[in-house]
Formats: C-alpha cells, structure tokens, sequence
C-alpha cells in the first residue's frame, strides 16, 4: 500500500472515530485538559494513529511545548509522509522555536505543492522577516493581499514589515486597511499607536471606545484597546485616564501569562552562588575565544536600541536582531527542571568551547554584511551574563541602563506581542529590575570591567563623551558616523523602532513624573536600589 493511501485511510478511520472526534471538539473550545484525556490512552492502543498524533502535537503547540510538538508531528510525517496539514504544522512548530531558516525549508516544500496557499505564503514571509529578508516578506504580502485583499491580519502582518523598514506611511497605510476591514482588531489599533511617532486623537478615541464596548470582545483584542487608549490619552496629556486604560491593559494580559517572580529571584540567587572568583579563576580561559559577539542586555526600553543603532553605524559592527540564542541554550541547560546554571558547574572546557562555538553557528544566519562584529541585543540576557562569559570570553557585553521609574513605567505603557511576563505588574516589574541590578552588580564585583555599563541619561546628555568612551571599551576606532545613528539605514524590529530614526534626544527623560501618583507600588518593589541610583545599593 502507498503512502497516500494509507495516510487516506488513516484520516478517514479518524473522522469516523468517536474519540476522535470529541478530542477535535475539545481542541476546537480549548479545552485541553479533556483533549489530552481522550488521546493519552488513544494513542497507547493505537501508535500510529498519525491524525491522532497530529491532535496531540496541536494539544503540545498550544501548551507551549512546542519541541514536543515537533518530535509528535515528525512521527507523524514519518508514518504519512505525505501529510501535508502535518508538515504545516512542523512548519509553524519549528518557527515558534525561533528556528526559522527550517521553517522556510518546509514551507518551500508545501508551496511546490500549493504555490498559491495563503497560510504558506503568510507563515513563510514572518519567517523571512525573522532571517532579515524583508524586502522578500514584503514581496509575499503583497502577492498574498492582491489575491485576498480583505484579510486584516495579513495586512497587520505586512504593515509590521514596513514599519521595519522604515517605511512608516506605508506601514499605516496598511494598519488603517486592516481596522477599516475589522475595527475591534486590537492589535492593530495598538500597532499604530505603538509607532510613537503619531497620535490617536478625536475620531480614533471614539473608535477605539466603541470598539472595547463591542460585545463578545474577545481578551486579546481588550488588552491590545486599552493599551492603545492609553498611549492615545498620554498624547492628550490625561494621565490618570491613561493610567486607568494602561492598568486595566495589564491586569487582562498578566490573568493570562503566570509569571513568577519568585522564579526569576531564584535564578539570581543560584547565578550569583555558582559564579563565584574561583568558581571563575578555575575556568579561565575556557569557551570559544571568537570576539565577534557584542551583546546588549538590560531591561527592555532602557535605551538598547539607541545603542545598538550607535555601534551598528561603525564599519566593522552588523546590527542583526534580537537573537534567541542565549535564551535556547539556557533551557536547554535547564531541561525540565533547575538545572540551570548550576550543570555548568559539571562542564568541561571542551563543553564550553562547543556551546560557544554552537551559538556563533547558530548566529550565522543572521550575519550578512561581512564585518569581524556583530550584535546580539537581547535585553533579558542579562540573566545570562554568566553563561556568555564561560562559552565566549572574548565577546563583549554591554549593559543598557534607565533610571528605574522611567524604565520600568515605559516597560509598563508597553505591550509585548511576547515574553517580559515581568512587564504587567508595578510590583513584578519593580521586583524584576532589583533582581537585574543585583545580578550585574554581582558581575561587577566577581569579573571588574567585564561589563560596560551605558546609562541612558548619561548618553543623551553628552552623546559624544559617551559614544567614544563606550567604543575606546569596546576596542573600536572612533567613527563620525555613530554620532547621527538616525542616518544608518538597517531594520529595526523593536518596539523603538521610529524613535531611533531621530536624532539623540532627552524625550524620554521623567516620562514617569505625570504618573507618580499611582507608582507606590513600584517604588516598594525597587526598594533601595531606587534610592542609591544610579549606583548599585550597598551589599
């Protein structure tokens, strides 16, 4: 028997399958604990049931299991290779892993089959955006939006391009396309006003109420309305109205995360026990000795970006991306546990070599220009410090760092499509940030120098002095041209994306002053690290 037929066999036993058919049903209203009820024992007394392990890889993807998902659907291919719903849903698993150069390699395989399919074309031009092809993933967009002009997340998806890219009118353009075809679609009303270089007033105010009285309002189309609201009423200077929006914003999107503050404390704790001087001495000169990483950490929306801006205008500096690296060897290192960072204490130096080695790898994807640097801005590696210094001790890092109420109220006017669980609570982010000054102060103290810390108010009050201190750290020539950052024409991918395309300014200096009246809750979590800014407070 072929392939295909016994794939059409398969899935035709599964539709007549009762069990079967109420796992769907379960998946179809989210009700995974039930779905996962009726195929555990499924597939015990039928393995290779490749619709049911299908489902069970559905059931892994919406948990965020998304490597368990992978392993499920290879089976499945394995069986029916010709299953081709099967290969879309690897495609999509590989790129939740941040693993997109093999997401595009299944996707080109699907559209062999079906050149015109819209979901392909649609997962495959994220993907190509994800590898810094964006003129490619614009490309597909528009063949995408000239056969299926009325699809409003596509067309949010292609105003996210275009907005990479620096064409902000385009970019627009295109949001304003997608709320005309479905004006509850919050993302996108927060997608133009996130642009920051526009405001919300009168008509789009109105709107956007209108929208969040709409009802059966779905959660995430409230949170992403009230964020939006709340950058609209900022821009009419009526703080304790954008405060409410900007509060409620985050209650609905904090119900949905679970973060665990105590979780990322613990982390602090077992780092700086493990990261001991003669935990270090006795590792000396271990890791991939490559310099070609320069690496930005800190919190979010604590002046990264300018940074990155600044080093990617010096000939020999590529900006990339964020890149997801770090992170992944991290989990990998903490398997299904606490594993991590403490298995380091079991490495060998060939380890650490490998893993350096693995992450340039890696990064190479994203290298393109050429030059001996390149950054890999990823504010919350700065949990990892660590790691990077026992797998690349000649890589650079640099820490970005705000003054806490301004960094931590910008972190919380911010909606992340994404991570920073920490973000949608005063007291988490409060907590998050001391947890992150002691970390670095740590480093400070067990590797003098390692890190190079910019403070944003320093930078932006006396650019050059600065600019030239951080590139003589760095080991870099000085170069006009990482004084007008804004000149530089890359990508930007961040939510800072229009504000760096201006020249260095104060604007986001005492961005928190008109919301002090609500902010005691950040202030307890900060603790002394507040008042002993921009210092470290005494051990």
């Amino acid at each position: 028997m072929t392939a295909g037929s016994a794939l059409d066999r398969a899935l035709a036993e599964a539709v007549r399958n009762p069990a079967l058919l109420r796992a769907a049903e379960a998946l179809l209203d989210n009700d995974l604990p039930v779905a996962e009820r009726i195929l555990r024992p499924h597939l015990h007394d039928h393995p290779t049931d490749v619709a049911a392990i299908r489902m069970m890889a559905e059931l892994a993807g919406r948990l965020g299991r998304y490597a368990d998902a992978e392993k499920l659907l290879r089976r499945a291919l394995e069986l029916a290779p010709g299953f081709s719903a099967a290969r879309a849903n690897l495609a999509t698993a590989l790129y939740r892993q941040n693993r997109p150069a093999e997401a595009v390699a299944m996707l080109d395989r699907l559209l062999d089959e079906e050149a015109d399919h819209p979901g392909h074309q649609n997962l495959k031009a994220a993907a190509l955006g994800r590898l810094g092809s964006y003129e490619e993933a614009i490309s597909i967009y528009e063949q995408v939006l000239s056969l299926l002009p009325d699809q409003p997340k596509v067309w949010m998806s292609y105003g996210h391009m275009l907005k990479t890219v620096g064409r902000t009118g385009d970019g627009v353009g295109a949001y304003r396309r997608a709320i005309a075809l479905a004006p509850t679609l919050g993302e996108a009303w927060w997608s133009l006003a996130n642009l920051k270089t526009i405001k919300l007033e009168g008509e789009d105010v109105a709107a956007m109420e209108a929208a969040l009285a709409a009802p059966d309002l779905a959660r995430p189309d409230a949170y992403h309305l009230h964020f939006a609201l709340g950058k609209a009423l900022e821009d009419q200077k009526e703080a304790e109205a954008a405060f409410r929006h900007y509060q409620e914003g985050n209650r609905l999107r904090r119900e949905g995360i679970g973060y665990d503050a105590e979780a990322t404390s613990r982390q602090v704790r077992r780092t700086m026990a493990l990261f001991t001087p003669d935990f270090l001495r006795a590792r000396q000169g271990w890791g991939c000795l490559a310099p070609d990483p320069i690496f930005i950490l800190g919190m979010p929306r604590a002046g990264s970006t300018l940074i990155e801006q600044i080093l990617a205008s010096h000939p020999l500096v590529e900006g990339t991306t964020e890149l997801p690296d770090i992170p992944m060897l991290a989990r990998r290192l903490a398997g299904d546990g606490d594993d991590y960072p403490k298995r380091l204490a079991a490495f060998s130096s060939d380890e650490a070599r490998a893993l350096g080695e693995e992450y340039l790898d890696r990064a190479r994807v994203q290298r393109r220009e050429g030059t001996p640097f390149f950054i890999d801005k990823m504010p919350n590696n700065w949990i990892h410090v660590g790691l990077i210094h026992l797998i690349l001790p000649n890589a650079k890092i640099i820490d970005a760092r705000r003054h806490p109420l301004d960094c931590c109220v910008s972190n919380f006017r911010q909606h992340y499509a994404r991570g920073q669980g920490f973000s949608y609570s005063l007291a988490d982010m409060g907590r998050y940030y001391a947890d992150y000054v002691r970390l670095t102060a740590h480093f400070d103290r067990v590797l003098p120098g390692r890190v190079v810390r910019v403070v944003h108010e320093q930078l932006v009050a006396e650019p050059e002095a600065e600019i030239r201190r951080l590139l003589d750290a760095l080991g870099l020539d000085f170069d006009p041209a990482c004084l007008q950052p804004h000149e530089t024409k890359r990508a930007v991918r961040t939510a800072s994306s229009e504000q760096v395309r201006r020249p260095i300014n104060r604007d986001g200096i005492g961005q928190w002053r008109p919301y002090e009246p609500w902010l005691e809750p950040l202030k307890q979590a900060l603790g002394p690290v507040l008042a002993a800014w921009p210092d470290p407070p005494a051990e």
